[in-house]
């Protein structure tokens, strides 16, 4: 099978899972029950971990497509266009019914949607469904009735409605059928547990996706940005609030595992879990767009999941549910895209030390003070937490926020991200209660700062490097003026903020280091911000703009961009990437916003 390229695909999400639809109709990748669970859909990590299509019928020579999202929603329609004819497929996980504004989500029927509506001519459609649970290693039992289908294998049942006769063969289900103008005919996909859980819910597709559309709409509806670029911040903002798990509040980096930072290669993770780091930028960008209705339960979910807080660093991520343990396993059995090996399932990086999350979530706490109103105790004893615990190990190394997989480094954005902790918790002091202890935070604030400056900057390099006594460049020393550890246009940091875009970047895309082959997306928007604040505006402006090409057509970041073939790359749809793109377009739009 041919290997669609990651920017072919599109997002679904209901906001407990997530699906992605090819171009050419061919979903490949759903895990119902929710993010982390397994798929019964994988064919984008394998040609046999199954896969849903549904296209015009024959060869895709000839064939024109043209697809968009309906309004601010994630509901898409894909037009294609034949020699007989044209129809417009329109495909959806299913909101629940009656679901408003940030309701949408709470009880999910983990429905799969698909309509296929006949716009001119007639048009022979073909459909092919092969569900393969557990990541591709069941072939489910089928129960066939002429339009309606079971497929059961292990825990999962999957019931199949199609408004056309259906023919089963062993594992999988094909039909094929002719849509004329004005006619429609639609399919219903319900997961349900095999054992114990309630029964598949069965939708009208028709009905089912106009109260879908409704739902997306009327939650962003509720949600007003006045500031530059305004359709691409929305954009963005949906995905982020599509990436949003909305029974607890938790928010995955991506909707897949293992799609890879480099072809062939083995740096392959699961995305598909909650890091603080993300959860903190997160709130940062809805605060941009003017979503901040849910900061409460996102802060509920970071609080709740940490526990109590000891001496050892904090935890960086937890799953959706706030699970801590997310052990890594391979899935060995499974070719990876592209054949890039190993497939996983879990992330060992739950168990390493990375000492800026406590900024991470302290800023965030402190940039939405006011909208958390009145902090209960268990978010004081965090952040106090949080805070002291940072004050004693913030000399120790650690694995970095690129989360390195071999030796502790004294990575200078760690440091800075423990100055930020002991900065915003001195100035949340009134909000935290008898133990607040600002003197001794800021006492240890200030011999960061020294340090860092101190041991980071390279004479030599004549810029800031990834770590103390390092002559690496690297790109995550951008952060120092976003989070106003030093002006953008100190003579230091703008020197390094010159070296990286000298050195790093390339036709609107940041590396993160000189030794990675792809661009790296959060970086670039990163180095726009930078320019910003430095007072380049024009330059900023220019960098941003190419920056936003290298999404596909649905305004989709995936988490690089190789510089050679102009593939997308990494897991997708990727947090960071449209988190960067909202935060840069605020600060295009107001160079004197902090945040």
């Amino acid at each position: 099978m041919e290997r669609p390229p990651i920017a072919e695909y599109g997002f679904l999400s209901d906001c407990r899972s997530a699906a992605l639809v090819s171009r050419d109709g061919s979903v490949d990748w759903w895990c119902p029950e929710r993010f982390d669970s397994p798929s019964v859909f994988g064919r984008i990590l394998d040609p046999d971990a199954g896969h849903w299509v549904l296209r015009p019928a024959g060869e895709r020579n000839g064939r024109r497509t043209e697809r968009a999202y309906v309004g601010d929603t994630l509901v898409l329609r894909t037009v294609h266009q034949t020699d007989s004819g044209s129809v417009a497929v329109t495909e959806a996980l299913a909101s629940e019914p009656g679901a408003r504004g940030h309701d949408l989500g709470s009880a999910s029927p983990a429905v799969l949607l698909r309509t296929v509506e006949g716009l001119s001519g007639r048009v022979r459609m073909s459909t092919d469904f092969a569900p393969r649970p557990e990541y591709g290693l069941l072939t489910p039992h089928l129960h066939c009735q002429p339009n309606r289908v079971v497929a059961a294998a292990g825990p999962v049942s999957l019931t199949l409605r199609a408004g056309v006769p259906l023919t089963c063969e062993r594992g999988r289900v094909h039909a094929e059928f002719d849509v004329s103008a004005g006619q429609v005919v639609g399919f219903d996909l319900a997961y349900a547990p095999s054992f114990g859980g309630p029964p598949a819910a069965e939708l009208d597709p028709v009905a089912a996706i106009a109260e879908t559309v409704q739902a997306w709409q009327v939650l962003q509806d509720s949600h007003r940005y006045d500031g530059r670029y305004p359709d691409l911040v929305r954009r963005s903002s949906v995905i982020l609030q599509g990436l949003t798990y909305r029974p607890s509040g938790a928010v995955v980096a991506a909707a897949t595992t293992s799609l890879p930072e480099q072809l062939g290669g083995d740096r392959n993770y699961d995305y598909r879990f909650g890091w603080l780091r993300d959860f903190s930028y997160t709130l940062h960008a809805l605060w941009v767009a003017a979503c901040t209705e849910d900061t409460s339960r996102h802060f509920a979910w970071a609080v709740r999941s940490a526990g109590r807080l000891g001496p050892e660093p904090a935890p960086i991520m937890y799953g959706v549910g706030g699970e801590r343990d997310l052990s890594e396993h391979v899935l060995d059995y499974l070719g990876g895209y592209g054949d890039s090996r190993p497939v996983r399932a879990g992330n060992d990086a739950w168990r390493q030390r990375q000492m800026d999350v406590p900024g991470e979530v302290l800023e965030a706490a402190y940039l939405l003070r006011d909208r958390l109103g009145q902090f209960d105790e268990e978010l004081r004893e965090t952040l106090v937490d949080l805070a002291d615990q940072t004050v004693d190990i913030w000399h120790r190394p650690d694995a970095g926020m690129w989360e390195v997989r071999d030796e502790e480094r004294h990575y200078t954005s760690s440091k800075v991200g423990c100055w930020v902790a002991l900065d915003r918790a001195v100035r949340l002091a009134p909000w935290l209660g008898d133990r607040a202890d600002p003197r001794r935070w800021a006492a240890a604030r200030d011999e960061i700062h020294r340090t860092v400056l101190e041991q980071s900057w390279n004479e030599r390099v004549g810029a800031f490097t990834v770590a103390f006594e390092s002559d690496e460049l690297n790109a995550s020393v951008l952060m120092m003026p976003l989070v106003d550890f030093l002006p953008a246009d100190d003579p230091r940091m703008w020197a390094t903020i010159k070296a990286i875009e000298r050195e790093l970047a390339t036709d609107g895309v940041v590396r993160r280091s000189a030794t990675e082959p792809a661009g790296f997306v959060w970086c670039s928007f990163w180095l726009v911000s930078c320019l910003v604040l430095a007072g380049d505006i024009q330059r900023a402006t220019d960098l941003f703009e190419r920056t936003n090409t290298k999404a596909n057509d649905l305004g989709i970041f995936a988490e690089q961009y190789d510089l050679v073939t102009g593939e997308q790359l990494g897991n997708t749809p990727q947090a960071l990437s449209h988190i960067g793109q909202i935060l840069s377009a605020a600060r295009l739009t107001d160079p004197t916003l902090r945040f």
